[in-house]
Order: C-alpha cells, then structure tokens, then sequence
C-alpha cells in the first residue's frame, strides 16, 4: 500500500478515535461532508489546502496520516573494549534481550567471580572459554552452549590457550553488569 493510500484511512481512524461523525469534523473544518467522505475513501486526492484544516481539528499532524519510514533493521552500535575484551552489540538497543559477541583474551586464571541480578545463556563460537560458576570451574568448548543465573558467583575468561569468541544474551539485568562493568 502507498504511503498516500493510507492518508485517507488514518484521517478516518482519527476522526472515530474522537467519536465524531463525517458531518462534525466536516462543519469544524469548513467542509462539506462529501469532500470530506471522499477523502477518506481515497476518491479525493488530498491537498494541503484540505489536510491542515482537519488535522487542526483533530489536534493531529500531518505526519500523524503517513506511515512511519520502515526502520534500518541493521544494528549501528559501537564496538565497545573493556578489560581486554571486545564486546560487539548484535541487537538494537531498545530490543528486550541483549546480545553480543564477545572476545575473551587468553588468560592465565579466572577473574573475581560477581554476582547480580539476571540471567545469561552463551555460546562459544571459537577457543575454550571458562566459566567459574558457584565454585566450581566449567570450561565450554566451541560448539558447546551454557546457561545460568547470574545470582550465582560467576566469572568468564578465555583459558590460557588463546582468545575465545562467545555468543552472550542476557536478560535486561545481566547486560549492563556484563558490558558496561561493576557500579
């Protein structure tokens, strides 16, 4: 549908919304009920000259009667580096899960294990990464995925053989402890 084909039904909607019949928006508008009918199915080609008197009346832009430009699905995020760590976002930022490829440099031994609110599921894309969890040390080679909650004492390092490239998701609460560091 053309952006023009939905001025007509937006303008109807927004006349409804309002409980108002074609005759009440026409008379506010300075208008015959026809012209106005005519606009709504389409049959009238709409003019300024006949859009800003309704739009007025209905306290609408309008921008409000054209469809929003389809949004770049392509996430535009910086890459972010902490601790050695490449951190690179793979999801919008307004999207309800959070996730990142992130680079481990090699390591020698584990970080100071943390805990906080959220969840975290990974997987490890290449190399070995460790995870200390609760205590106890898990390494997870490429291929292999794990999940768990992060109220648990936990830390992430790559093993001392090299780099690991991982897959995070997170819930909301676990993002920002992962990625932007401890308070």
């Amino acid at each position: 549908m053309d952006a023009l084909d939905q001025v007509g039904p937006r303008l109807r909607a927004a006349r409804k919304d309002r409980g108002w019949t074609l005759d009440d928006l026409a008379s506010r508008a300075g208008m015959s009920p026809s012209t106005l009918s005519r606009l709504e199915a389409g049959k009238r080609q709409a003019s300024l000259e006949l859009l800003l008197p309704l739009t007025r009346q209905l306290g609408i832009r309008i921008d409000d009667l054209l469809p929003d430009a389809p949004a770049d699905p392509r996430v535009h995020r910086p890459v972010r580096r902490r601790e050695g760590m490449v951190i690179a976002p793979l999801t919008l930022d307004h999207s309800p899960v959070q996730t990142y490829k992130v680079t481990f440099p090699a390591a020698t031994h584990a970080p100071e294990p943390r805990v906080h609110d959220g969840y975290e599921w990974l997987y490890v894309l290449s190399g070995r990464l460790r995870l200390a969890l609760d205590d106890r040390e898990h390494i997870i080679e490429r291929g292999e995925a794990a999940e768990f909650d992060t109220r648990l004492p936990h830390s992430l390092s790559a093993t001392a053989d090299g780099p690991a490239e991982v897959l995070s998701i997170f819930s909301a609460s676990g993002e920002r402890m992962h990625t932007h560091g401890a308070p």
